[in-house]
C-alpha cells in the first residue's frame, strides 16, 4: 500500500539523488580540477566537455540525464496504478530537477537542468522528450550557441507534453521546468545580449 509517508520518501530520495554533481566528480576525477572554477563554472556536461573533452562531457550529460530516469522509473513501478499517479510522479520528477539546480551538497548552487529534465521526459512521455531533441540540435546549429539550443528546447516542451500526453499535470512540470531552466541560464541571456556568450563554433 502506498502510503503518504511512501511519497514524501521518494521525494525527499529524488531531490538527494538529483543533487549528485557528477560534472563536479568527474572534473575532480579525470582533470584534477574543480570545474565551478574553470570555463562558465557550470558543472554541467558543456563546461565539462569544454574544459576536459568531449568523451567526459558525455560521460557527464549521460549521469546527468540518468539522475532522472532511474528513480523516476523505479517510481513508477513502485506506484503502479496508484491514485493521482501523474501528481506524485511529477512531484518526484519536480524534486530530482531541483536537485540538479540547487543540490543540497554544493550549497544550494547547481547546473542548468536541460540534461536532467530531459531524463524526466524520456521516462514520462518519451515523445515530447525526442522531439525536443531535433529542437535543440536545429537552435544550436542555427545559432551557433548551445545555450540558445538549450533555451529554445525548453521553451518547446510544455506545447510538446501537452502535444503528446494531453495531461494537464505533466504540461504544467514541463512549464514550471523551463522557466527554471531559463532563469538558471540567466547569465547565457545576458551575454548573448550583449555578444559575449561563446560559440560552439569556435570550440
Amino acid at each position: 500500500m502506498i502510503t503518504p509517508l511512501t511519497i514524501i520518501l521518494l521525494i525527499l530520495l529524488g531531490y538527494a539523488l538529483g543533487s549528485v554533481p557528477f560534472g563536479l566528480l568527474i572534473g575532480k576525477k579525470a582533470g584534477q580540477m574543480d570545474i565551478r572554477k574553470a570555463g562558465s563554472g557550470n558543472i554541467g556536461a558543456t563546461n565539462v566537455g569544454r574544459l576536459l573533452g568531449k568523451k567526459w562531457g558525455i560521460l557527464t550529460l549521460f549521469c546527468d540525464i540518468n539522475k532522472a530516469i532511474i528513480p523516476l522509473g523505479l517510481a513508477l513501478y513502485g506506484l503502479g496504478r496508484v491514485a493521482n499517479m501523474e501528481l506524485w510522479v511529477s512531484l518526484i520528477a519536480l524534486a530530482v530537477f531541483i536537485g540538479h539546480l540547487y543540490p543540497v551538497y554544493l550549497k544550494f548552487k547547481g547546473g542548468k537542468g536541460v540534461a536532467t529534465a530531459l531524463g524526466v521526459f524520456i521516462v514520462l512521455i518519451p515523445w515530447a522528450a525526442f522531439s525536443a531533441f531535433p529542437v535543440f540540435i536545429a537552435a544550436t546549429w542555427i545559432s551557433g550557441y548551445v545555450s540558445v539550443g538549450s533555451l529554445t528546447a525548453a521553451a518547446a516542451m510544455p506545447l510538446l507534453a501537452w502535444l503528446f500526453s494531453h495531461s494537464k499535470i505533466y504540461t504544467l512540470l514541463a512549464a514550471v521546468m523551463a522557466a527554471l531552466i531559463w532563469v538558471k541560464h540567466k547569465d547565457n541571456i545576458r551575454r548573448l545580449l550583449n555578444g559575449s556568450e561563446k560559440s560552439w563554433r569556435k570550440g
